[in-house]
């Protein structure tokens, strides 16, 4: 007969299917809303979760949604020190504390921050990965940038928070530094171990 397509074979599934049901969701910080450009909101990290294809372990946050009687559960990814039933802290006037999120404006230059956000409420975009961490190296107030450390090694400009533009601050999440991170090694470096009788 004749050959079967690309189209038809993903029209049947197989491999091409998304493994979705072990997505946990989106891990993305807070909607700034009134209370956090001109205060905080304080949060409760009710669960830390592990989710498949991601190193990093994500955060339950439970917050009490400022405007309705009902309660507003967030994921966020979790820096390295926080735990189960901390008091997180988001928003202008936040302590600098592990965990808590808050404007890279106001965060002291030489803090390690992660989950930064590249632009303006995109909720967080750069150092999401496990043991991934940014260092704030300066502020231009007189710009409007804050230069921050990625990485890679590069540095890269973000937008500061200014009282007279409230909506482009950039949030970032505190901690995110891993002291000791495993190094992937190559195929033949494991196979050598396992034969050895190495099986780290």
């Amino acid at each position: 007969m004749g050959k079967t397509v690309l189209t038809q074979r993903k029209g049947a599934g197989s491999v091409y299917t998304l493994h979705g049901h072990k997505r946990l969701g989106p891990a993305r910080l807070r909607i700034r809303d009134y209370s956090e450009r001109h205060g905080f909101v304080r949060g409760t990290v009710k669960t830390i979760e592990h989710e498949a294809g991601r190193g990093a372990p994500l955060a339950r946050v439970e917050f009490r949604d400022p405007y309705k009687y009902k309660r507003v559960k967030e994921l966020f990814i979790a820096p390295e020190g926080l735990f189960t039933g901390q008091s997180i802290v988001c928003g202008k006037n936040a302590p600098l504390a592990v965990g808590n999120v808050l404007p890279i404006g106001s965060v002291p230059e030489g803090c390690i921050v992660c989950n930064v956000e590249e632009k303006p409420g995109d909720r967080g975009a750069l150092a999401r990965a496990s043991g991934d961490h940014c260092i704030v190296v300066s502020h231009k107030p007189e710009l409007g940038y804050t230069y921050v450390k990625l990485p890679s090694g590069n540095t890269k400009n973000c937008l500061l928070y200014t009282s007279d533009a409230a909506d482009e601050e950039d949030s970032v999440d505190l901690g995110g530094r891993r002291i000791i991170k495993k190094k992937k090694k190559k195929r033949e470096d494991i196979v050598q171990d396992r034969a050895k009788g190495n099986n780290s």
